[in-house]
């Protein structure tokens, strides 16, 4: 299964936009039905053991530059994820582990598979940041291997779902960026420096 689109964030900047979703916080904030997202070194991940440790976990959503830049995802990291999807008549809970293949301002690629009961899938995703004249531009496309019951579903059932978990994702992270600063409380460093860091700039370089 193919899916892709375009998503409008308005009064943004691709720099604002990049580093909302840099944060696994913010992420895992806007993400429907994501109960944690953490970064995972092991090979075999223990989901009961991630659920126990992480599901009363609440970190805190902040602009401060040392948080965010401490927890960013980086290319190469695997990470796991608990995500409940509703897809017709069934809610299945997938234990997902993604990998950041690619990750260099404004791209971001990346590829993994999940399992739920008799439904599983595989999939390679990747988006593209891009300036508009009234904010930004998110090129998204996914390519998904679905199997088990979900893929007996057909994508016309299936396509409308995932369109609109997107559609609430991106939704949400706008909201966050409204509600947040995503500067150093103290106001002597520049919003700026927290962006060259997670881009890999240095303060002499030139945009």
């Amino acid at each position: 299964m193919e899916f892709n689109g375009t998503f409008e964030l308005e009064g943004t900047t691709t720099e604002d936009v990049w580093l909302a979703l840099s944060d696994p916080a913010l992420v895992q904030s806007a993400l429907p039905g994501c109960e944690f997202l953490v970064r995972v070194d092991d090979d075999d991940v223990d989901f009961d053991a991630l659920h126990e440790a992480h599901a009363d976990d609440e970190r805190e959503l902040t602009g401060d530059p040392d948080v965010i830049e401490s927890r960013a995802f980086e290319e190469g990291g695997r990470y796991a994820a608990l995500v409940q999807v509703s897809v017709g008549p069934v809610n299945p809970s997938f234990e997902t582990v993604v990998t950041i293949d690619h990750r260099e301002f404004p791209e971001m690629e990346a590829s993994g598979e999940g399992s739920s009961g008799d439904s599983s899938f595989e999939m390679t995703s990747g988006m593209t940041l891009s300036e508009t004249d009234d904010g930004v531009a998110v090129d998204w496309e996914t390519e998904a291997d679905v199997f088990g019951r979900i893929a007996q579903m057909g994508q016309r059932v299936v396509n409308p779902v995932a369109n609109q978990v997107v559609k609430r994702f991106f939704s949400s992270i706008q909201g966050e960026l409204r509600d947040l600063q995503l500067a150093d409380p103290d106001e002597s460093t520049p919003k700026r420096s927290l962006t060259d860091r997670l881009l890999g700039r240095s303060a002499g370089d030139k945009e």
